[in-house]
């Protein structure tokens, strides 16, 4: 051949892709003085764009990157619209990646798209290929970041709420069928094995050794090469990163008694093949089992996506009806919900009448009557009626959206006794490695054989897999039991300061009473002849129970409001017929220049003395009158004060309302400790001072006027439907009315917590004793496997015990 021909049909490697073109058809180009070489010039770009943002170690830590661009299309900003997500600092969106090889494509997403101006945050799991990324839409926008991934050869598709288990499933998937074929090897394998061993001890003919030894290598091989694939590269990677893990024990343990024997079967020297595919074998079992818990504890969330229906019926300005996508439904919409279909997004009751089964968010077996004005969610149930509503938001913000987003984010979060498990998982590996090395050592006066199997016993019974699941495992089983019951934790670390607390603080309205009091006075000061009207219409646009309850009371018709403003914990204002109005309290009124005569004062300690709720009317800087409000005590308030008082917790109310009613209150719910008068400020320095107290405080609440408070308390619950704040200023979201879920909280904190101690206790009690056991030859490598993988599945057993009710 000539030099010519030899040139033309040379082969180069592509430096992006890494696929094998003829140097004929490349793509050539000088970069800083060295030339590459690509397949076409898309890679070329995407090298360069990669090149120029400094990012080139991207190149030197990816692995199992197989040749070639991984296909993708670029994709309609269009369809992400309906999984957009308004947060205080701007849009959140959550995308499926394509593409993605492996951790370092994570690392070059990150990297890049947080040097993109105007984007916020990039996390990105390598697991589910998921990322969540936040970006102001004042200075970027969503077909930029689109257009910027797909410049590196990511293709993003919008996720379905509960995805994360699409990856546990895959995983699954994947253990299964690299189990089945370890599984299916290694039993022909320790047939052979066994004609070895009793040749070992009866005798054989070297012919027949060399035949048995030669079939036990071909029957290794797929075992240790293609179902222990995931062990050897993640050692790869580890290696590479300069960041040791268990996989490189297993890839190390396997590795050795498999080389071990290639190199004795020249010699007619004894093999090992058995050890290394049963090492695989094993651990591919813990693995798989481990899988389908986490799966099994997690399908829950999956059942909630599922609650989500895809299309919805559109009520057009023509009055036509028409069955759309959600993405195609703004919000503003109005859309119509037939009896016995679920209910497609949140949105308000405009016309009609229904039972909606609300039990797949609250627990509540009863459906509760929704009539206009009244809120829906997405997911619950339309039993028997026809509604109209008019939509409050996207997909991405309704409630269920809320609910699946932030118990998702709770099970990634740690809890702060982890932190102990994270730093010693950052030495054990280096420690083991070096104590296998000492092992092999000390053993080797004994012989080669005694020595590397004591070193390879080391390295397979060591166990970082149980210290890694102890707390995440727990707490994704926890906060999934606790999700069924209508209690939302928002983080993993709340089990442990729940389980902490020593004080309970009540807000009073809509906490300790039902928060729908009842009008049983209304004193009329004379000032204005329309009071009642007036009074109503400006009550109207309130959202405090009291302002609805005033105007609920009245039958007539409203008049306009305008200019309204409302002051938490104090009270509201507006112009109603060109006059200004006030409602709200004694102390409100005060501030706003507004004095009560003596008579009045009297009217007002009249009612307050009967344990009633006074609202004061003004007009201008004048008392037009007051009504009088009762609010009942939660039926079970009582049954939750005893059992906080027999977990020996203090327990204390603070409330915005005048201390006479404050007073009467607490003395019938046997609460000894309260402050009233408070603002939502003063509410939040009273927690401040029973945590420099050294109290850890629980604060329950209604979520709005008591978010300070709720936001200052080591642990914030609110009760009720999680509104966005309730989300944002709480831990913990009750999603029903049921005081005594308080009680439950508690107890599934202790045990979750109590569960995640013993997890952690086991998994260094395991290493002490198991180590030193090895050390000292008393464990063959098999029976090292099958206790590291029984190890790992004794965690995943002790978490799933919190499936279970508490009693």
């Amino acid at each position: 051949m000539s030099g010519t021909e030899q040139t033309a049909t040379a082969i180069v490697r592509c430096e992006h892709c890494l696929r094998e073109v003829p140097q004929a058809q490349a793509v050539h180009a000088m970069i800083d003085g060295s030339m590459k070489h690509f397949c076409c010039h898309g890679c070329l770009g995407v090298y360069e764009l990669i090149h120029n943002a400094s990012l080139d170690a991207f190149y030197e830590q990816r692995c199992q990157w197989a040749p070639g661009v991984p296909s993708f299309e670029k994709t309609d900003p269009q369809a992400f619209a309906s999984t957009i997500v308004r947060t205080p600092n701007g849009n959140r969106i959550d995308l499926q990646l394509a593409g993605i090889r492996c951790a370092s494509c994570v690392w070059l997403i990150e990297k890049y798209l947080s040097k993109q101006k105007g984007v916020l945050s990039v996390r990105v799991n390598y697991a589910t290929n998921r990322a969540a990324i936040e970006w102001n839409p004042e200075v970027t926008g969503l077909d930029v970041i689109l257009d910027t991934l797909h410049a590196l050869g990511y293709t993003a598709r919008p996720v379905r709420s509960g995805g994360t288990t699409e990856g546990l499933m895959i995983e699954k998937q994947e253990l299964l069928l690299r189990f089945g074929t370890a599984g299916f090897f290694s039993m022909q394998l320790m047939l052979i094995a066994a004609a070895l061993y009793a040749g070992f001890f009866q005798g054989i003919e070297n012919e027949y050794r060399l035949a048995f030894q030669l079939i036990c290598w071909a029957l290794a091989t797929p075992v240790v090469f293609y179902s222990g694939y995931p062990f050897l590269a993640g050692a790869i990677r580890s290696i590479r990163s300069l960041n040791p893990n268990m996989d490189l024990l297993v890839a190390l343990g396997t590795l050795s008694a498999y080389l071990y024997s290639i190199a004795m079967i020249p010699t007619g020297g004894e093999v090992f093949f058995d050890t290394s595919a049963m090492i695989v074998t094993f651990i591919l079992l813990g693995r798989f089992l481990e899988a389908g818990s986490r799966l099994k504890a997690g399908s829950a969330i999956v059942a909630l996506a599922g609650l989500q229906p895809q299309e919805a019926v559109l009520i057009k300005e023509n009055g036509q009806r028409e069955t759309v996508t959600l993405d195609r439904v703004p919000p503003g919409s109005i859309i119509e919900i037939i009896p016995g279909t679920k209910i497609p997004l949140d949105g308000t009751v405009i016309e009609g009448e229904a039972e909606i089964n609300e039990s797949m968010l609250t627990g509540e077996s009863l459906p509760v009557m929704k009539v206009p004005g009244s809120s829906i969610f997405a997911g619950t149930v339309n039993a028997n009626g026809r509604l109209l509503a008019r939509v409050t938001g996207s997909p991405g913000e309704t409630l269920l959206a809320g609910i699946i987003r932030t118990v998702e984010e709770a099970q990634s979060r740690k809890a702060p006794v982890q932190q102990l498990a994270d730093r010693v998982a950052g030495y054990f590996v280096p420690a083991i490695l070096l104590v296998a090395l000492m092992t092999f050592l000390f053993w080797s006066g004994s012989g080669t054989i005694t020595a590397l199997m004591n070193a390879v016993s080391v390295l397979v019974i060591a166990c970082p897999c149980a210290l890694g699941l102890a707390t995440p495992l727990a707490i994704l089983v926890g906060s999934t039991a606790a999700g069924k019951e209508g209690v939302l934790i928002k983080g993993g670390d709340i089990f442990e300061t729940v389980s902490k607390t020593t004080t309970v603080v009540f807000d009073k309205t809509g906490t300790i009473t039902r928060g729908k009091p009842s009008v049983t006075d209304v004193v009329d000061f004379g000032t204005s002849t329309d009071f009642r009207q007036c009074a109503a219409s400006l009550e109207s646009a309130s959202e405090h129970p009291a302002g609805k309850a005033i105007a609920a009371d009245w039958n007539g018709k409203l008049l306009p409001v305008e200019s309204f403003r409302a002051f938490p914990g104090q009270g509201v204002s507006g112009t109603v017929q060109n006059e200004t109005w006030l409602g709200g309290s004694a102390a409100f009124m005060l501030l706003n220049h507004v004095e009560l005569t003596p008579e009045q004062h009297a009217q007002v300690r009249r009612i307050e003395e009967e344990g009633k709720s006074v609202v004061v009317l003004a007009t201008g800087t004048r008392a037009a009158g007051i009504f009088g409000l009762i609010d009942e005590i939660r039926e079970d308030l009582p049954e939750l004060i005893s059992a906080l008082r027999r977990r020996k917790m203090k327990i204390m109310m603070l409330t915005g309302d005048n201390h006479g009613v404050a007073s009467r209150i607490a003395s019938r719910c046997g609460i000894t400790d309260m402050q009233a008068e408070l603002s939502p400020a003063g509410k939040a320095s009273v927690i401040e001072e029973l945590k420099a107290a050294g109290e850890n405080v629980m604060m329950i609440g209604d979520g709005i006027n008591d978010a300070p408070a709720l936001t200052a308390a080591d642990t914030g619950v609110t009760l009720g439907s999680a509104t966005g704040i309730a989300l944002e200023s709480a831990g913990v979201a009750v999603l029903t009315d049921r005081l005594l879920l308080v009680d439950t909280l508690i107890e599934r904190s202790k045990r979750c917590f109590s569960i995640i101690r013993q997890n952690l206790a086991w998994a260094f009690l395991y290493n002490l004793a198991a180590v030193p056991l090895a050390v000292s030859g008393m464990l063959h490598p098999i029976v090292a496997a099958l206790l590291m993988a029984s190890s790992s599945l004794i965690v995943v057993g002790n978490s799933l015990r919190l499936q279970k009710t508490p009693t």
